[in-house]
């Protein structure tokens, strides 16, 4: 049960933001009464096309489409979705960079964003003058940002470059000063959208280590908006999941995060019709795969997958071989593996490939297939699918009565530890 006696950092009730697009109007004097007069009466624009997702409504954009939130104070939230989800508009909202079209945005305390590298930061001004700046955009005083100056010029590591116009600085000097400007002024809700990503590891995990401490030492609330799915485990407490302007979940993490992953998946089938899917890299197109049989794809642990691909080729192809490289739930790479050299004759080829599977630990696996040719020493790509299947590896039994923690322990399931 929800507690209700916690105090509120920010409330949103029924946000909505619309964007109109391209052209404005539908070209003549009577599309537009006719658009006009299906709005007043609440019904479909007869101008709009057909197909046209609900975000979509005439010349307009819905990126958020009714967003109802209450984010208590302390709490670090991180927010995930897909891109185009809407994460970022609902941070400008905060942010008070744009505003709503429709719904209230309630905020309790001041807020320190970075939105983007480099956010809030005067380029022709020096590092020094930009915390000055940050401060008293906060309400800070000069003495008060003084007191501050040390730790954030410290935790930053650009000391050598304080007094330097940051117009110099490179993208990772710009994110390591503008968060611990953010960290350390008296902000009572930090905002950050990705932009840990550029800084290098060990400011990214010492970033982490400070966002956690002002939430749960400092009692200040941290929004997080990432990509990268480790990160938000290691730093949030509750997470919600963005899709298409509505928030879809709001609670456990990694609840949101299996939300997310299945929103995103590839259906698991035994067939798979891949003769229209788009290529999104360049390759030769000299070998094109049309069809995926899938023998089992619901596995226990050990057991083989064996899948057949069907293929046509526009000559003969000698040296032939596939990569198989193997994604997780989380959408992270965890290995690769070779087939056999086969070849490809010209027209239709049907062959079949075997995975053994022994080394994976039971959760949801996505697969790329690049078939290549071998000339002794390069790889010719003639066709390339990115998450083209999906299968499943089950565990059978629970040894030493444990099952396995995949967040924990990872994909990979190592041979036992020998004893002599």
């Amino acid at each position: 049960m929800e507690n209700t006696n916690r105090e509120i950092a920010i409330k949103m009730t029924g946000v909505k933001k619309k964007y109109r697009l391209g052209q404005i109007g539908g070209g003549t004097l009577q599309a537009d009464l006719q658009s006009w007069w299906a709005r007043v009466r609440g019904k479909e624009d007869p101008n709009s096309k057909i197909g046209q997702e609900q975000r979509l409504v005439g010349q307009s954009f819905m990126a958020l489409n009714g967003i109802d939130l209450t984010i208590y104070k302390g709490e670090a939230v991180g927010i995930i979705g897909t891109n185009g989800a809407g994460k970022s508009t609902m941070l400008k909202l905060l942010s008070r960079v744009t505003a709503p079209t429709e719904g209230e945005i309630d905020i309790y305390g001041r807020i320190a964003s970075m939105l983007e590298v480099g956010t809030g930061f005067s380029p022709e001004m020096t590092g020094r003058e930009n915390v000055y700046m940050n401060g008293a955009i906060l309400g800070m005083t000069k003495a008060e940002i003084d007191a501050k100056m040390e730790d954030i010029i410290e935790f930053s590591e650009v000391r050598d470059f304080i007094d330097t116009p940051v117009k110099r600085y490179s993208s990772g000097m710009y994110v390591k000063l503008a968060f611990s400007v953010a960290a350390h002024l008296d902000s009572e809700i930090m905002i950050m959208d990705e932009v840990l990503a550029v800084g290098d590891v060990n400011f990214q995990q010492k970033c982490l280590q400070k966002m956690k401490k002002v939430a749960t030492e400092d009692g200040r609330t941290v929004l997080y908006v990432s990509h990268n799915m480790s990160t938000i485990r290691q730093l949030c407490s509750r997470c919600i999941v963005m899709d298409k302007g509505r928030c879809v979940f709001s609670g456990d993490v990694d609840e949101a995060i299996a939300i997310y992953t299945s929103r995103n998946s590839v259906e698991i089938k035994k067939e798979y019709d891949v003769s229209s899917v788009e290529r999104q890299f360049e390759t030769t197109g000299k070998s094109h795969i049309n069809r995926i049989n899938i023998e089992k794809n619901i596995l226990n642990l050990g057991e083989i997958l064996s899948f057949e691909l069907q293929t046509d080729a526009v000559a003969d192809i000698n040296n032939s071989l596939l990569r198989f490289v193997v994604f997780n739930q989380s959408g992270t790479v965890i290995g690769m593996a070779y087939s056999d050299l086969y070849d490809l004759k010209k027209g239709y080829n049907s062959h079949e490939f075997s995975f053994k599977t022994d080394v994976l630990a039971p959760g949801e696996y996505y697969v790329d297939l690049i078939q290549c040719e071998y000339d002794g020493s390069i790889q010719i790509r003639h066709d390339i699918l990115n998450k083209v299947f999906a299968f499943q590896v089950e565990e059978n039994e629970i040894q030493y009565n444990m099952k396995w923690n995949k967040y924990g322990w990872g994909p990979i399931n190592f041979e036992k530890i020998t004893v002599r």
